[in-house]
């Protein structure tokens, strides 16, 4: 029973590393490989993208696209803007071989009821490369992004 308790206290400190501004969200198990993607091996491309500075001036950029580009606006109307900016921060650092650990939902299970379909997928892709291009990112290191994430598609579009 103790045993128990602990584990359940442990989840429940886990999923309570959210900011000051976010919204609570249920309690889940943190683990990067919430990411569905493993990591780059070395840390060249995360530099490529200027470091965590970079990859958050990024995440930034393409949040402000969910919410201004007509394809997107519908499917990010509700999303917790800090939250998603935070956790995504994160997942494309982990994935660029940073130092940063992903602490949001399985891919999966944060898509599950979102209704995503391809062009809107297809969308925020463009969004990505144009906030990559804006930072400078170079298209070798571009292509190495977008081809970590490409396995995501099979969870995240859903119809």
């Amino acid at each position: 029973m103790r045993l128990g308790l602990t584990l359940a206290a442990s989840i429940m400190i886990l999923a309570s590393t959210a900011q000051a501004d976010e919204k609570a969200v249920e309690p889940y198990v943190q683990s990067d490989a919430n990411a569905g993607v493993l990591p780059m091996t070395t840390d060249a491309v995360f530099q490529a993208f200027h470091g965590r500075d970079g990859v958050d001036r990024i995440v930034h950029r393409l949040n402000w696209f969910h919410n201004h580009d007509p394809r997107l606006v519908d499917t990010f109307k509700a999303a917790d803007n800090e939250r998603l900016e935070r956790t995504l921060s994160e997942m494309l650092c982990y994935i660029l071989g940073g130092p940063c650990h992903y602490t949001g939902r399985e891919m999966k299970d944060l898509h599950k009821d979102m209704g995503v379909q391809v062009f809107q997928l297809n969308a925020q892709i463009e969004d990505l490369q144009t906030a990559m291009s804006e930072e400078h990112v170079p298209v070798w290191a571009q292509n190495k992004l977008l081809a970590k994430l490409a396995p995501l598609k099979r969870m995240i579009v859903v119809r």
